[in-house]
């Protein structure tokens, strides 16, 4: 674990990346693509959705209230992650081909872009300028490590998702196959090294 904390990137430079996979693949989302490509796409994010918000509000947000636990931004954080989920279910029980698959879809991505913004403009710099860049890599190796246990069950149906999703789009999709890839390689190794 030692050399992971030290090769780590910082958790808020993950949490940005995070966002970025995010908007990359909602920017892929058009409204006269294929069913299973705008199912895809809708599968994609919400599946990133829910484990970003899943990192956050085990690592993160905990972090973050050991130096300022009445930030605004902070206290509004985990509700804005419950509407985010709510979206998704509904989201996710409506079919691609209904017009309001892409309105929900729309109206998720307003929610993210907004949580987004405060994230990004007040608590990642407000972390990086009270916690060491020690404690921001230690903080990133947690993530990393929590998410190979959340990514690990789905890492298939990822992989599959990103080559539909991204079909048009040569290297997002290689991108993304090679990500999904390579945390399922971390983890099978993980699993036979314990």
């Amino acid at each position: 674990m030692f050399a992971l904390k030290k090769l780590s990137p910082t958790i808020t430079d993950m949490i940005r990346f995070d966002h970025s996979h995010v908007l990359v693949t909602f920017h892929q989302y058009t409204i006269d693509a294929k069913p299973k490509v705008k199912k895809a796409l809708a599968d994609t994010i919400c599946n990133a959705l829910e484990i970003h918000a899943t990192l956050e509000e085990e690592i993160f947000y905990p972090a973050a209230r050991t130096f300022d636990a009445n930030e605004p931004v902070l206290l509004k954080s985990v509700p804005e992650h419950n509407e985010m989920r709510r979206l998704i279910a509904e989201l996710r029980a409506t079919p691609a081909t209904d017009l309001h698959h892409g309105q929900l879809l729309h109206q998720l991505m307003r929610e993210v872009i907004h949580h987004v913004a405060d994230e990004e403009t007040v608590l990642l710099p407000h972390a990086e300028r009270v916690l060491s860049k020690d404690r921001l890599s230690e903080l990133g190796a947690d993530m990393t490590k929590r998410r190979l246990e959340l990514v690990g069950p789905k890492a298939g149906k990822l992989a599959i998702d990103t080559a539909v999703g991204f079909s048009g789009s040569t290297t997002a999709l290689v991108l993304g196959i090679v990500g999904t890839v390579a945390a399922a390689t971390l983890l099978t190794r993980k699993a036979k090294t314990a």
